[in-house]
């Protein structure tokens, strides 16, 4: 599998294995590491995380399975996120549902994830929603901290704008190094607000959470659902995919941003699905009448 270099001292895998439903596979800590030797052995190196996946519980539940083989962890980039504070059970202090982009609570964060994890290093922290309370100076200290303590080796963000990310990097003397976003065929905003193009922009490499638009585009009876599924099918008949989700991806890997599909499916044929999409290729005639299709109306 090829790798994208984020940072001089960093690539990742082109498909990125995403662990936010961990908790809802009820898989024991075995099935865990299987699922893990099986991604590093399909070339997959790198698994995303957030701190609140499963209410605080996924982070600790990889790091359980990777206990039961340490030396994995020299074998993956572990990214995670920090930010969104949650009502939970597991972090009874939490009185309501908002964000936390302080000093104190991303340093906190790293050190709860480190603990999860059961390592002494995140490859790549991300700042997981803009926070209209944050303060950039605190966070420009956080990460510089974080990096001089070897903590964390490289940072970014999720969810952002143009205008966010321009102003988080005038306080940073460390690089933001992707921008996690939400991008599908079934959902382009972040192509029709510039946010794409800010990435090329800034030489950032975004990861695409959501590559297969939630699902709906395979249960939702809508119009557009009805009309993208029916574009989809005829494009997987003309390139040879095994289903439409393998055009989704391949959609997404067509274009030059060097987008990073994130694959959240605890299930391997579907992950192996994912990686299949790497060999294949769309005209720019597939590309457009997909692209058209999701919009509802022609280009100019």
């Amino acid at each position: 599998m090829n790798r994208i270099q984020l940072a001089e001292e960093l690539s990742v895998s082109q498909i990125v294995h995403g662990q936010w439903r961990l908790s809802d596979w009820n898989y024991s800590n075995e099935e865990v590491v299987e699922l893990i030797e099986q991604c590093l052995e399909l070339g997959i190196t790198t698994f995303d995380h957030a701190d609140i996946y499963g209410s605080y519980t996924c982070e600790p539940l990889f790091g359980q399975a990777l206990a039961l083989k340490p030396e994995l962890r020299e074998r993956m980039e572990l990214v995670t996120k920090c930010g969104i504070v949650l009502e939970s059970e597991n972090r009874p202090e939490h009185q309501s549902h908002h964000y936390d982009t302080s000093k104190a609570h991303i340093l906190k964060s790293v050190e709860n994830s480190l603990q999860a994890f059961g390592t002494d290093y995140i490859d790549l922290l991300l700042i997981h929603r803009p926070d209209p309370l944050m303060d950039p100076r605190e966070v420009a200290e956080a990460f510089r901290e974080l990096k001089d303590a070897g903590k964390v080796r490289h940072f970014g963000v999720s969810n952002f704008k143009k205008h966010q990310l321009d102003m988080l990097e005038s306080y940073l003397d460390v690089e933001l190094v992707t921008n996690q976003i939400e991008l599908s065929p079934y959902n382009l905003e972040n192509i029709h607000d510039g946010t794409l193009d800010t990435c090329m922009e800034k030489g950032l490499s975004p990861m695409a959470w959501s590559p297969l638009g939630g699902g709906d585009v395979f249960t939702s009876d809508s119009e557009r659902a009805n009309r993208l599924r029916t574009t989809l099918d005829k494009v997987a008949g003309e390139i040879g995919a095994d289903g439409i989700d393998q055009v989704m991806y391949a959609w997404l890997l067509a274009h030059p941003a060097k987008v990073i599909p994130i694959v959240g499916s605890g299930k391997i044929e579907r992950i192996k699905s994912a990686v299949a999409a790497l060999d294949l290729t769309l005209s720019k005639d597939q590309w457009f009448e997909i692209y058209t299709s999701s919009q509802g109306y022609d280009i100019p």
